[in-house]
């Protein structure tokens, strides 16, 4: 799919697109947030007033309703109908902090090889948010879903996943960061292409990202601007599921079919090993997802339509 490019005399620098599902209770402070800014807010059929907040609160931006083909689908929806040089992707149940997107769209002036560009990320209580990831391979889920990073959080060796070596106290290059919040340079997706629609929830940023790196491009962390993320808000958690056949999928997509096959097996014991551990309806979720791995082989995960959370 290539990007619409919308050209209108005298349009802003950044377009702020924003992708919701029942998130109303953060919305409007999302939009608060960055209200000075061009903004498409794409709904994926909330039924907790969302549509009716955007209308009456935000009438300056520009509302989408769409049926839920997943958050990539969405972003889609918005850079479509995003204007200027750069987007900038927040999540619904995220707010700018102060002059946030000034500080991105300066800074990416300053590194026009910056594809993508993510700031410092919060939690609701002013702590870090590490937002830096690594590509997934099959040694990193290993240390993942075994626990093993919880032996050295910190080590490169075992905690690659989660980049546990990473600096957020300074500008770094990084495989990815959390989607959360990204600034992408309209350049760049014009150029890679947008976000990968069979992706439903969770990775869309990783192959993105991973995409833009393929073709040259860098994925850059600048600490400088910072962003209060809730983190789960919609799905609350509930997609584990959804969480681990996207990760098959990026896997199939640029490592291949056999070495997902090989990942899945090894999800299937690690998930299987932790539904005997955890006590509760935590151990059952393990055991669930577990048994959706045994039943089916990564090429039929990857074919069965996506679910929402109930």
């Amino acid at each position: 799919m290539a990007l619409v490019t919308v050209r209108t005399p005298g349009m802003g620098d950044v377009t702020v697109v924003v992708v919701t599902l029942n998130a109303a209770l953060y919305l409007e402070r999302c939009l608060a947030s960055v209200s000075a800014y061009p903004t498409v807010v794409v709904d994926h059929g909330s039924t907790d007033g969302t549509v009716e907040l955007v209308r009456e609160r935000f009438p300056q931006a520009l509302l989408v309703t769409q049926e839920n083909r997943g958050l990539a689908a969405g972003w889609n929806t918005g850079l479509n109908r995003a204007q200027g040089r750069y987007a900038l992707l927040l999540n619904a149940d995220a707010w700018a902090v102060d002059d946030a997107v000034v500080r991105l769209v300066t800074f990416a002036d300053g590194r026009p090889d910056a594809a993508v560009v993510g700031p410092l990320l919060r939690n609701p209580d002013g702590s870090l948010q590490r937002s830096a990831r690594g590509f997934p391979t099959r040694w990193r889920l290993a240390t993942e879903y075994l626990f093993l990073r919880k032996l050295a959080p910190r080590s490169r060796a075992l905690n690659a996943f989660y980049a546990g070596d990473f600096d957020h106290r300074s500008v770094h290059e990084a495989e990815f960061l959390m989607g959360a919040c990204l600034l992408v340079r309209r350049a760049a997706a014009e150029e890679v292409g947008l976000v990968d629609e069979r992706f439903f929830l969770f990775n869309e940023e990783t192959d993105w990202c991973y995409r833009f790196r393929a073709a040259g491009w860098n994925v850059l962390f600048f600490p400088g601007a910072e962003v209060v993320h809730v983190g789960g808000a919609t799905h609350g958690g509930r997609l584990l599921h959804e969480n681990v056949r996207s990760t098959l999928r990026f896997l199939a997509k640029h490592r291949g079919e056999a070495e997902a096959e090989r990942a899945r097996r090894l999800l299937l014991v690690a998930l299987a090993l932790r539904g005997l551990v955890f006590p509760g309806e935590r151990g059952r979720m393990y055991r669930r997802v577990a048994g959706w791995l045994r039943a089916s082989s990564t090429a039929q995960l990857l074919a069965a339509r996506a679910s929402l959370p109930r």
